[in-house]
């Protein structure tokens, strides 16, 4: 509603609003400075220094890799091509594109960049229009001695006014707001990255499970293959008297046996195949995966650097470091609830009682002048946010500190694990071969009736247990790659002769 008091101004006025505009003026100009501390990245293991090198060392040819720029907020590049596995290319592709876990993270990005563009509105003055028609009645009481009733009067009031507040940010806080909401854009960032990077290195580990488990099923379909062969020979030799019925129900058992562990197998098959669909964004029931039979994964020399550039290729490190700094742009927010805020507030516009002289000159209305806004007493709310704020960068700290530890036991987990893995293939592979070969000795000494077909059946489950095995460690060792990949964060690429091919998983050694 229309006040009089609101919109008129007398040259007396007039006089003391400029003095106040000059001196608002002055001060915005001095307000160089922002309330709360200035950011400093805290160190990464609190009073330890990053160690120089990894604990667990294998051997790589990381000499001929090319290093990316560490910035952990850029794309991580198609890192799964050292598998040279044109499936794997496009699943990976189709997940990075379809991936619902990503799409939401690409819209917290999103959010996250209006964020900083609401924040950067505090900068500039606001100015809103509000116009206004309204009708009025005064009361008698109110009219009294006026000339034109003693009854009251009623009239009708038409406003269009331009209202405009611009709050001077003389002690940061609104400084402190950007700086905040850039650091939360950084980190949202990061955590987009880090989402991608996991989505994509469980895809690669599904898909390499896929391939062990289709090895899998192929060595127990050879392997009953040859117990069948083995139960003719026990029948034929029961008929013609030379074995008996309890050689033929033992060569049965371990047959069935091992048929039996074919669909388990194939239920873990297709378990692992809906949950690549799931990641792949596409529907369960009709999505497949081509995996070819005479496919020969590539194993690549992963190159391990030193750890001090972990905390520059891991996204996660990098959103828990730029969370930090978003909180310790918060506390300069609250501190700066404690001082004055200085406003300058202006309106200009027309006002009549009637529309047909609304626009005329005479109509103008106006008003400028600063506000000060002190708080001086608020229940130890300002106290308590700030400090709220304190402790919330204290924990942020706590948690960069906490994903550093955790991403430097990831990759010693890794290389833990690409060590021992590799020294237990060896192992398994030669005792494959003893295996093999005593099933070869067994079977003859069998057939010329030295020993028992209970003596040929152990031999034949030993092998058959040292070849899963074997087939198992092979998708196991492809998926420590996988996951050393994830933990040193990516961000480097190879040259394709730096590539080293392994056997397909399932296949014979020699």
């Amino acid at each position: 509603m229309f006040s009089p008091a609101r919109f008129g101004r007398s040259r007396a006025s007039v006089h003391i609003a400029l003095p106040l505009l000059v001196v608002s003026t002055a001060l915005l100009l001095l307000a160089g400075c922002a309330v709360g501390p200035n950011y400093h990245r805290p160190s990464a293991l609190g009073t330890n220094t990053v160690p120089p090198a990894y604990s667990a060392t294998i051997p790589t040819n990381a000499s001929i890799w090319k290093p990316a720029l560490p910035a952990a907020n850029q794309p991580r590049g198609p890192w799964w091509e050292v598998f040279g596995d044109p499936e794997l290319n496009r699943l990976e592709v189709v997940a990075t594109a379809n991936n619902q876990q990503l799409a939401a993270a690409w819209a917290n990005l999103q959010q996250a960049r209006a964020q900083v563009g609401i924040a950067r509105s505090g900068y500039w003055p606001q100015l809103t229009a509000n116009p206004e028609a309204v009708r009025q009645r005064i009361s008698a009481n109110q009219s009294q001695g006026a000339a034109s009733s003693s009854r009251g009067f009623t009239f009708n009031t038409f406003t269009v006014p331009l209202d405009a507040s611009w709050e001077i940010d003389l002690w940061g806080r609104v400084r402190r707001t950007v700086e905040n909401s850039r650091a939360t854009l950084a980190a949202t960032a990061d955590d987009l990255e880090s989402s991608k990077l996991s989505i994509q290195a469980e895809v690669a580990t599904d898909y390499i499970t896929l391939v062990s488990l289709d090895a899998q099923v192929r060595v127990l379909e050879n392997t009953c293959v040859a117990y069948r062969r083995s139960l003719e020979l026990t029948q034929n030799r029961r008929k013609g008297g030379i074995a008996t019925d309890l050689d033929v129900s033992q060569a049965e058992t371990v047959l069935t046996g091992t048929e039996a562990q074919i669909p388990a197998v194939k239920l873990q098959r297709a378990t692992t195949l809906h949950a690549l669909a799931t990641l792949c964004g596409q529907d369960p029931i009709i999505f497949n995966v081509n995996v070819p039979t005479n496919m020969a994964l590539v194993a690549p020399g992963i190159p391990l650097g030193i750890p001090s550039e972990l905390l520059q290729h891991r996204p996660d490190i990098s959103a828990a470091e730029r969370s930090v700094a978003a909180a310790n742009a918060n506390i300069g927010v609250a501190l700066a609830a404690f001082f004055p805020a200085i406003t300058i507030n202006g309106l200009a516009g027309f006002e009549s009682i009637n529309t047909s002289s609304l626009f005329n000159w005479e109509s103008r209305v106006w008003s400028i002048g600063p506000s000060l806004s002190l708080p001086l007493f608020t229940g130890g709310r300002n106290r308590a946010q700030l400090q709220a704020a304190r402790a919330a960068w204290e924990a942020t700290v706590a948690n960069y500190r906490q994903t550093v530890l955790s991403a430097f036991e990831d990759v010693e987990d890794q290389l833990a694990s690409q060590r021992l893995l590799e020294d237990q293939y060896d192992k398994e592979t030669a005792a494959l071969k003893s295996a093999r070969r005593s099933v070869d000795i067994s079977l003859t000494k069998y057939k010329g009736g030295v020993i028992t077909y209970l003596d040929v059946v152990v031999a034949q489950t030993a092998a058959l247990s040292h070849e899963q095995t074997v087939v198992q460690l092979e998708g196991q060792r492809l998926a420590a790659v996988v996951s050393l990949i994830r933990a040193l964060g990516a961000g480097w690429t190879a040259p394709p002769d730096s590539q080293i091919t392994t056997t397909q998983p399932g296949s014979k050694s020699s």
